[in-house]
């Protein structure tokens, strides 16, 4: 079984056992990740993609912003279900790409990259490696990337399955060359179950040259 089957099969299961208002990752507002982007300057009319969004609300709130060109990409099928129908016909306003991160190619070029919390599971080099491969390819120069992981004294699992936890720097270091650090931003996450969660947010300029 490939990495990728077993990230859908672990995923579907998660999303197929418990409610989006249940799993550790739920917000009703995405406050730090709708300030990053906002900061980015990309308006209303920026391409926007939010790598394993799932069933996560960034999307809702990012059209009632009047945002025009929204791409949401998960590994899990049961994740984009859940959230085209929260959506309803609003769902069609946005490309929804069932697919894992590693083992895709993306035809669009996105201003915006947007991803909380699937870069610090890719334990696997040779995944981060081709992380930073589709990142690169569909982020244009002076495009934002925008990512958030675990901080170095964050949880060591998540959902049953091992991460990376990350500073600043081991982050710039991790997603490859030609990304500027511009901003971080510190988060400390309350679960529905009542645990915090310490993640850092950097904000990345994709170099001109």
């Amino acid at each position: 079984m490939t990495r990728s089957t077993e990230r859908r099969e672990h995923w579907d299961h998660v999303y197929g056992s418990k409610s989006p208002q249940q799993v550790s990752w739920y917000q009703d507002t995405p406050e730090s990740s709708l300030e990053l982007i906002a900061h980015t300057g990309a308006g209303p009319e920026a391409a926007v993609i939010d790598v394993g969004g799932g069933a996560s609300l960034l999307v809702d709130h990012l059209l009632d912003a009047g945002y025009r060109d929204l791409t949401v990409l998960d590994v899990s099928e049961r994740a984009l279900e859940l959230a085209r129908s929260r959506l309803g016909q609003r769902a069609n306003d946005v490309a929804w790409i069932h697919a894992d991160v590693t083992a895709v190619e993306l035809d669009h070029h996105y201003d915006v990259w947007h991803d909380r919390a699937v870069f610090h599971f890719l334990t696997d080099e040779d995944d981060r490696r081709r992380y930073g491969e589709l990142l690169h390819a569909t982020v244009p120069p002076a495009g934002h990337v925008i990512v958030a992981t675990f901080a170095p004294d964050g949880p060591e699992r998540c959902s049953g399955l091992p991460v990376v936890r990350y500073s600043p720097d081991s982050l710039t270091g991790a997603l490859g060359p030609d990304l500027s650090l511009v901003e971080t931003w510190d988060e400390r996450h309350r679960t529905p179950a009542g645990r915090t969660q310490h993640f850092i947010f950097c904000r990345f300029r994709r170099d001109e040259s």
